[in-house]
């Protein structure tokens, strides 16, 4: 039987002596690695993040023979003489056919160190708000940048969304570098300007800046030229430091339903069941609601295998207070003994990206979405807008508004309190979806409190107007 397999070059090698890339070996029975990274890999149109995506997929063994015949075939009949690694991941037919990424493609893999989670998203300006989908809850990024253009307007973009989600890690990954004879000279010069790119965003996190070639897979798994003395990118990527560990934060717990089944069984049992963002709860604690003044002691904590001592972050629970709080969905359980507590504020300020085809108007009316609680609200004011090509924040000016993938500070205000926190403490509670009333759709994302780069001040309020009494109220 004749078979194909692709060299470490990328070059298609047919005969009965090409092995197809087997899976793994695991003999010794041994579970996955313990530590998980969620990886977003961006960049801009043909930079080579489907092709990267497939290198890593290919060589760390991670695709079945199967898919890796359909390739195979998909680019032989296409005329080449190398596998295209991006049809991996590009999945959708539009994608395949105008060789772009349209949705995001999320694929699994592991290697001896690690096992990731790696988000495809898209390059085009059109679906950015695909890849902040992706990014939202990253633990790191790898931004392509194709070394003969440089830092492009979408890098910049990509670059200031990574701040203002404050993603731990970002590698800035030079891609064609061998369409450049890997020369250390231009590496050096988009390096130096990649940098630059850094300190006017302020991305917080530690960065890193490599250089590769995803079609020949130097500089992804197999090591870059002797020029070059830092870690191919898979090896960057196995020895970052995990996700830093939520449940030494404070407590912080939205409400998500108050169950009380009262049925003869369990006729007086009420309880608050969520998620937990953050923190860890434990039997005796004096927890309270955020919009209360008052506390209680936890008496029980229920989780889908039966009572627990106590419970953290990424777990789902319901607890069990000693006294009958009103609480309700949309609140938040804090610890009472915990100093750090989250604010109460009918006034959200923020930073906002605008995912909606349209612009925002004058004074809209919207839903904002905080945690579990839903609230109508009124746009009252965008007061900065970012500058992706100058990397910095411009009054609004006369100009109050934002279009389709605009960055902007606004100033919402709330029929009703939410709790939230800053951003940069808490992404669980820092976070809101702002969305159109009329359609449920998702309009904006929004950052309590985050700012980019030497951020701006925030402009005071217009008056209100009559007619957003009736819509506040309901």
């Amino acid at each position: 039987m004749t078979t194909t397999h692709m060299t470490p070059t990328g070059r298609l090698v047919t005969g009965p002596e090409a092995a197809v890339p087997s899976q793994p070996d695991d003999a010794s029975g041994a579970t996955a690695a313990p530590e998980q990274l969620r990886l977003v890999v961006a960049g801009s149109v043909d930079d080579g993040k489907s092709t990267l995506v497939g290198r890593l997929l290919h060589d760390t063994k991670n695709i079945l023979a199967d898919t890796f015949d359909s390739m195979v075939a998909a680019s032989t009949s296409r005329g080449a003489d190398t596998v295209d690694l991006a049809l991996l991941t590009d999945g959708l037919r539009a994608e395949r056919e105008q060789g772009i990424t349209i949705d995001v493609a999320y694929r699994y893999f592991s290697t001896p160190q690690r096992t990731f989670v790696l988000a495809d998203t898209p390059g085009h300006v059109q679906y950015t708000r695909n890849m902040v989908t992706g990014a939202s809850t990253a633990d790191a990024a790898v931004i392509l940048v194709d070394v003969r253009h440089g830092v492009s307007a979408q890098t910049r973009r990509h670059a200031a969304l990574m701040a203002l989600l404050r993603v731990p890690h970002v590698v800035f990954a030079l891609n064609k570098m061998d369409a450049v004879d890997w020369s250390e000279e231009r590496f050096d010069e988009v390096a130096r300007d990649t940098r630059d790119l850094v300190e006017k965003v302020g991305l917080a996190g530690d960065v890193a800046v490599v250089p590769l070639s995803a079609l020949t897979g130097e500089g992804v798994v197999a090591p870059a030229p002797a020029w070059y003395e830092g870690e191919p990118l898979l090896a960057l990527l196995e020895n970052l430091p995990v996700a830093r560990d939520l449940r030494v934060e404070n407590f912080r717990m939205p409400v998500q339903l108050v169950i009380r089944p009262r049925t003869s069984d369990h006729p007086d049992y009420r309880g608050m069941a969520g998620r937990i963002t953050s923190g860890v709860v434990r039997l005796g604690d004096v927890v309270r609601a955020s919009t209360l003044g008052l506390g209680s002691r936890v008496i029980g904590i229920d989780t889908p295998t039966g009572s627990a001592q106590e419970a953290g972050a990424g777990e789902s629970v319901t607890i069990r207070l000693a006294d009958e709080l009103d609480v309700a969905r949309g609140d938040v359980l804090v610890v009472e003994s915990e100093a750090d507590a989250p604010d109460v504020t009918s006034e959200l300020k923020g930073v906002v990206a605008w995912l909606a085809e349209g612009s925002t108007t004058p004074r809209q009316r919207v839903l904002v979405k905080a945690g579990t609680k839903v609230v109508r609200a009124v746009l009252t004011d965008v007061t900065h807008h970012w500058d992706v090509e100058d990397s910095t924040w411009h009054p609004a000016g006369g100009a109050h508004s934002l279009g389709l993938n605009d960055i902007g500070q606004v100033v919402l205000h709330l029929a009703e309190p939410v709790a939230v926190d800053a951003y940069s403490r808490h992404r669980g509670t820092g976070a809101f979806l702002v969305i159109d009333p009329a359609s449920g759709a998702t309009i904006g994302g929004g950052m309590v409190g985050a700012d980019l780069g030497l951020g701006a001040q925030v402009a005071g309020e217009e008056p209100e107007e009559e007619s957003e009494e009736d819509w506040l109220a309901g």
